[in-house]
């Protein structure tokens, strides 16, 4: 008896060993297709922050295609793209709390969709190949319009802008961008 516990015990051993080394091969193979990148863009008091996974054209049609039309996109590759801010900010007119969220979107041919979400998912699609987020943590979705590209960005691309009165979020990749205007709380409220 004592014998089939330990073969057993060592066979669910062996079996969980095997697990991890593929999950880690897995993980370390989709990342060099789409590597990690951590945007950090600090203005006055404010930091702005973005974690994504970066993955290439090659040839492909992104917006329509690989990416369908009308369905919420992990916004990037491998993990949840994360998106932090450590103040109160306003995201096209509309107030977000200091916080890390992840963010989604729904791109379509002419605008998309942009979601902050509450929740932490540590992958952005289930097993099954569907988005991970779950829609009851949604807190806030803008929608922006769709700027066309003379020329295709080859890797999908986050990037912060400053301008005069906003901070541009951009988001590029083939022939698409949008621009998610952003505006620190703090100085809104010193100027009214």
């Amino acid at each position: 008896m004592k014998r089939t516990i330990k073969r057993t015990f060592l066979g669910l051993m062996i079996l969980a060993g095997t697990i991890m080394v593929a999950y880690v091969i897995f993980k370390t193979n989709t990342k060099s297709f789409s590597p990690e990148e951590t945007v950090t863009f600090p203005v006055d008091e404010l930091t702005l922050e973005v974690f994504y996974n970066r993955p290439y054209k090659k040839d492909r049609e992104i917006f329509g295609g690989l990416v369908p039309y009308g369905e919420v996109w992990r916004t990037g590759a491998n993990e949840a793209t994360t998106f932090f801010t450590d103040q109160e900010i306003l995201v096209d007119g509309s107030q977000l709390a200091a916080g890390t969220y992840t963010l989604w979107t729904i791109p379509n041919e002419n605008s998309w969709k942009v979601i902050f979400n509450s929740k932490l998912y540590p992958w952005g699609i289930t097993p099954d190949g569907q988005p991970s987020r779950e829609a009851e943590f949604d807190v806030l979705t803008i929608e922006v319009p769709v700027i066309k590209l003379d020329q295709p960005v080859e890797q999908f691309t986050i990037d912060f802008e400053h301008t005069h009165d906003f901070i541009l979020m951009t988001m590029a990749w083939d022939k698409t961008m949008v621009e998610i205007p952003i505006k620190d709380l703090s100085k809104v409220d010193k100027i009214s």
